[in-house]
């Protein structure tokens, strides 16, 4: 007798896996979770979870409910809830998010903005000291 796997009332999430030696240009949009183990020249957004494996590389934006880099980003991560960085991910890029866990041996360069704050600017100049001195 067969059995079924699925439950009545209950949604099956959608995954989209890009395998290893797939190259990607251009934006991928997906409702449902993305699992990156190729390569993307463009921006991504998923309604759930972008994992980029330890193969994975991508050069542009990151939109998603959670992220997981184990691999390399280059580019803006935002994430509704949380961004992981394991300990060989490697991220080039400015972090949005609410939650970030940085495993030892991962590596961050850009800024971060953490919270519920919608907004995030990247600045674009030094800050100069204002000379207060009185001529």
């Amino acid at each position: 007798m067969l059995k079924s796997n699925s439950f009545e009332g209950t949604r099956s999430e959608e995954a989209t896996v890009i395998s290893r030696g797939v190259k990607i240009e251009g934006k991928l949009s997906c409702s449902g979770s993305i699992r990156l183990d190729g390569e993307v020249q463009g921006d991504i957004s998923s309604q759930s979870t972008v994992i980029v494996g330890e193969n994975g590389k991508v050069n542009g934006q990151i939109n998603a409910e959670s992220i997981t880099i184990g691999g390399k980003v280059t580019g803006t991560v935002k994430a509704k809830e949380k961004v992981m960085l394991e300990s060989k991910g490697n991220l080039k890029g400015d972090i949005i998010t609410k939650i970030l866990s940085v495993d030892a041996g991962a590596v961050f360069n850009g800024n971060t903005k953490m919270g519920d704050s919608g907004n995030f600017s990247v600045p674009t100049e030094t800050s100069k000291p204002v000379d207060t001195s009185a001529k």
